[in-house]
């Protein structure tokens, strides 16, 4: 995918996922706040935030940085950081209390949430700590917290993709490990709360989220 006979157009098609993507965000966040689900932290205080950051003024120099320093970064790791921006849609829902249980779909690269704070010393600091303790495993660049974190319950590690990658998509680690545009299919089909919360409105709510979201 990185050779030059093929690089704009591969980076073409993960661009369009990432367009897609976006738009399927765009929708369920409508969705969401016309049914009244509130999105907040995962923290006691349920804290207000907004679900979705666009892209910065930085975001070119953002995604070079994240190529020199931990590359080379999958081509769908680059469109999302430059179409998409971060995506956090943990929260609650008036006919679904347990929502935040089912694993909400969250995707934080740039840090765009928190604009007065640089995100890339954190993940350095994630980067050193890797490379004094590897314990055999690549380096995950934290994209997410695990489902229990989201929830507000003490878990495991967070969610991350796998770098160095030199391909177009990714690999996600979760619970299990995927290709990043997989994950993000599966989490569309189920309206963008992949995870049973064991509640009996779950399936009815995320069916009409699902409704007609594009393919990616």
């Amino acid at each position: 995918m990185r050779d030059p006979k093929f690089a704009d157009e591969a980076q073409a098609v993960c661009d369009e996922m990432a367009r897609r993507a976006r738009r399927n965000i765009e929708v369920l966040i409508e969705r969401l706040l016309e049914q009244g689900y509130r999105f907040h932290e995962n923290d006691d205080d349920g804290t207000p935030v907004q679900p979705l950051t666009g892209p910065g003024p930085d975001t070119e120099d953002f995604v070079a940085w994240l190529d020199q320093t931990f590359g080379p970064v999958p081509m769908v790791l680059s469109s999302w950081v430059r179409i998409v921006g971060d995506v956090w849609m943990v929260g609650t829902h008036p006919d679904w209390e347990t929502s935040a249980a089912s694993d909400p779909l969250v995707v934080e690269v740039a840090g765009l949430r928190y604009p007065r704070d640089d995100v890339r010393p954190y993940l350095l600091d994630e980067f050193e700590q890797w490379r004094e303790y590897p314990e055999g495993r690549p380096f995950q660049l934290p994209v997410a917290p695990d489902h229990l974190h989201k929830n507000n319950v003490s878990g495991g590690a967070p969610y991350g993709l796998v770098l160095p990658d030199a391909c177009a998509d990714a690999l996600m680690v979760t619970d299990t490990a995927t290709s990043f545009v997989s994950y993000l299919q599966r989490v569309f089909d189920t309206g963008g709360f992949p995870r049973s919360s064991g509640h009996d409105r779950q399936w009815a709510v995320t069916r009409a989220l699902a409704s007609g979201l594009e393919p990616v």
